[in-house]
């Protein structure tokens, strides 16, 4: 099944305690395009760069099968720019550096070839950026996905509502989804975010795993123990990347099938993190996914009727 991805592409500068980078290839719709190009060959991207731009990465996206023909190239102009810091755990970090360039008049052109996708993931982007790309679509995905953040709730929460009202999965971290509801409850929260629109809501958190809320049910997966995590920026757009890769190969929209996705969404995530920015995201074993794939499986799984 195809999808179609939307979101930044853009440089990150970035610092760990365990290093540092220059400008590197970064974007939350890159991060996500690459997870899910592992699970199916019907990848379209919407996005926009400046012509400082690599044109060798635009063709490493193709090859991965990614069809970058919604790929603006603003000629004179440049690419988003985003430069931070990690502390030591990994989970907090500082903003030294924004530079929207040309993020800040972004307007979504779809393509007719990429009009008509069967799932679509919506990248961390302005809210009224998204909801226009939906209304620009020919016709309504099976699935739509979105991801946000904090920065969206507090300076475009109105759109923000407006948006959820157009989407079926919601994927947000902790703090987000406390702030959002205005409930410190995860499951309270979950309840008062699924009235706003989505069916579904994924929380992400971080090294302790992730939630999957639906109408009564609920579904937890852990984090994969590592012992060298580098890097944690694009870990969550990768998640989401395998996430909804992983249910357009399957065509299986069910929630018994959402919790495997989340597993793989997972296992692709843990790769992310262990090295610098898309490194080792580019080239995946399949033999190694399905490997961490099952131990993702093994650390939880119980048999009680032994």
């Amino acid at each position: 099944m195809s999808l179609l991805v939307t979101g930044t592409v853009a440089f990150d500068a970035i610092e760990t305690p365990f290093g540092k980078t220059d400008k590197i290839i970064g974007g939350a719709a890159t991060y996500v395009s690459l997870a899910a190009s592992y699970f199916t060959k019907q990848v379209g991207l919407i996005a926009v760069v400046g012509d400082d731009f690599p044109q060798d990465y635009i063709d490493l996206l193709n090859q991965k099968g990614i069809d970058t023909s919604g790929l603006q190239i603003k000629s004179g102009e440049k690419s988003f720019f985003w430069s931070g810091r990690y502390f030591n755990d990994m989970n907090s970090r500082e903003t030294l550096i924004t530079e929207l360039n040309v993020l800040a008049d972004f307007d979504p052109i779809v393509p007719e070839a990429l009009s008509a996708p069967d799932y679509l993931m919506l990248g961390n982007l302005a809210p009224v950026v998204q909801s226009t790309l939906i209304s620009r679509l020919s016709k309504r995905p099976k699935l739509v996905v979105m991801d946000t953040m904090n920065f969206w709730m507090d300076i475009a929460l109105d759109d923000l509502k407006k948006t959820l009202t157009m989407v079926d999965v919601l994927t947000i971290n902790d703090e987000e989804a406390r702030q959002l509801s205005g409930e410190y409850s995860l499951i309270k929260a979950s309840r008062i975010i699924r009235a706003m629109g989505p069916k579904y809501l994924i929380i992400k958190k971080g090294e302790h795993g992730a939630l999957l809320f639906h109408e009564d049910q609920v579904f937890f997966a852990p984090a994969m123990l590592l012992e060298d995590v580098f890097d944690p920026t694009g870990a969550g757009d990768t998640f989401a990347g395998g996430f909804i890769g992983y249910l357009a190969s399957t065509d299986d929209i069910s929630f018994e099938n959402m919790k495997r996705a989340i597993i793989y969404g997972s296992a692709m995530a843990s790769f992310c993190v262990e090295q610098f920015g898309t490194d080792n995201i580019l080239n995946i074993d399949p033999n190694l996914l399905k490997a961490r794939v099952e131990a993702f499986r093994q650390l939880s799984y119980v048999d009680f009727l032994k």
